[in-house]
C-alpha cells in the first residue's frame, strides 16, 4: 500500500527520467490535502506550473476513476487519463496516479505515469509522495539537465498543495 503500483511499462529505473518527492507534515489530514489534489479548479492557485485544465465531465473539477483530461505542464499540452484514484477512507492511503502523454515523433513524443500516495502518520503527521516515470525524448533531455526541472517542479507542486491545504 505505501509504494507506487506501477505499470511495468514506467518501472523507475527502465524509463528516460524518473523524480520521485515527498513531504512530511503536521497538523493537516489526508483527507485535507486530497480535497486539494483531487480538484483541478485548485490547481493553478498554489501550482504554477498548470494551465489550462479541462475534464472531459464539464460538470465537475474533480478528477474521477477513468476521467480524461488536458493541461499545460512543463511547457508541454498533455493529454491524460486517471488510472487508479482510491479516496480517503478513515484516513487510509488515498492514491490518484494517471497516464499522460503527449503525441508526437520520435523528437517530441512523451509518455508519463504520475502517482501521489497521501497517508496517515503517527503523531498527527501526513505524508505526500509523488512520483512520475517517463519515456521519449523530452523526458531524457529533461533528465540530463541540473537541476532536474521535473524535480523542482514536483517539489513546488507538493509545497504548494501542503500550504492550499492549511490555509483552508
Amino acid at each position: 500500500m505505501q509504494q507506487i503500483n506501477w505499470p511495468s511499462r514506467y518501472l523507475p529505473g527502465t524509463t528516460d527520467n524518473f523524480v520521485s518527492n515527498e513531504v512530511i507534515v503536521t497538523d493537516l489530514t489526508v483527507s485535507q490535502v486530497w480535497a486539494y489534489l483531487v480538484d483541478t479548479s485548485k490547481w493553478e492557485g498554489y501550482y504554477d506550473n498548470a494551465a489550462n485544465i479541462q475534464l472531459s465531465d464539464t460538470r465537475t473539477s474533480k478528477l474521477q476513476q477513468g476521467e480524461t483530461f488536458r493541461f499545460d505542464t512543463f511547457g508541454f499540452p498533455i493529454d491524460a487519463q486517471v488510472m487508479e484514484l482510491v479516496e480517503p477512507q478513515d484516513d487510509q492511503i488515498a492514491r490518484i496516479s494517471w497516464h499522460g502523454w503527449q503525441d508526437g515523433d520520435a523528437e517530441t513524443a512523451l509518455d508519463v505515469y504520475h502517482a501521489f500516495l497521501i497517508e496517515a502518520l503517527p503523531g498527527h503527521r501526513v505524508r505526500v509522495l509523488t512520483q512520475e516515470s517517463q519515456l521519449g525524448k523530452p523526458a531524457a533531455d529533461m533528465a540530463g539537465q541540473t537541476p532536474n526541472p521535473m524535480l523542482n517542479g514536483h517539489q513546488a507542486w507538493l509545497d504548494g498543495l501542503v500550504k492550499a491545504a492549511k490555509k483552508a
